[in-house]
């Protein structure tokens, strides 16, 4: 309350009143602590930037080697994820080769494809070019081939060699051909291909055209190479 009753007294007129100067070292004593002063909030100023800059670098360079980790963990963990998203192709991670060697007809080409062609492909489709091929005996004298289990084997192998080529994806010419296999005893029936084909999305009609293509020569042409590359197989390993 005092101080409110002095804040409304009028001020005295300085008119009545002497001016008395300050000494000199008076004001030199008041300048010297003033320049000290502002040295020490310079000096506190500079001390707080050294200290705290270099902290907000540190936090910032660790807050982006965190996200980097997590990017990473989460990449890896994905399992949607490709081998080409996670690394650039080169030739080092090229497809890499991988053949089945059958008779459309022959029983073990049942288990053969059921046994060790599917769970092998069920781990490394992405990562091999699979291709079937036949076994047979080329005939010189004709430009034909013979088949161990006759002529009805003979257009088996072509049926597959053509969804092979029309449908290079192994996926759907492998399935077309598991599903034969499941009933060798009645290729090359006109039923099961259909039946086989409409499973696994394959025209019947294009197929039927590929084996009779040329007479049938198209089609005997690619069985005789594909004996022709079984037979070179066969050698280089003995």
């Amino acid at each position: 309350m005092d101080e409110k009753r002095a804040m409304n007294l009028p001020m005295p007129n300085m008119a009545h009143h002497h001016h008395h100067p300050i000494p000199h070292s008076c004001r030199s004593s008041r300048q010297r602590s003033r320049f000290f002063v502002v040295l020490i909030i310079l000096g506190l100023g500079l001390y707080a930037y050294s200290h705290i800059q270099p902290l907000s670098r540190i936090a910032t360079d660790h807050h982006y080697r965190w996200q980097q980790q997590q990017q990473q963990q989460s990449s890896a963990m994905s399992p949607f994820s490709r081998p080409s998203e996670q690394q650039p192709f080169t030739s080092q991670n090229a497809l890499v080769p991988l053949e089945a060697h059958i008779m459309s007809k022959c029983p073990d080409a049942k288990d053969c494809l059921r046994e060790l062609v599917l769970p092998a492909m069920q781990r490394v489709h992405d990562k091999v070019n699979f291709t079937l091929s036949f076994l047979g005996t080329p005939t010189d004298a004709d430009d034909g081939v013979a088949c161990k289990h006759g002529p009805e084997e003979c257009l088996g192998n072509i049926i597959e060699l053509c969804a092979q080529r029309l449908y290079p994806d192994p996926k759907t010419f492998l399935g077309f051909t598991m599903c034969l296999t499941k009933e060798y005893k009645l290729i090359p029936q006109r039923s099961l291909v259909e039946d086989c084909a409409l499973e696994h999305a394959i025209d019947f009609s294009e197929l039927n055209k590929c084996a009779t293509k040329d007479d049938g020569a198209f089609g005997i042409g690619m069985l005789r190479e594909s004996v022709r590359r079984t037979s070179e197989v066969r050698h280089a390993q003995h």
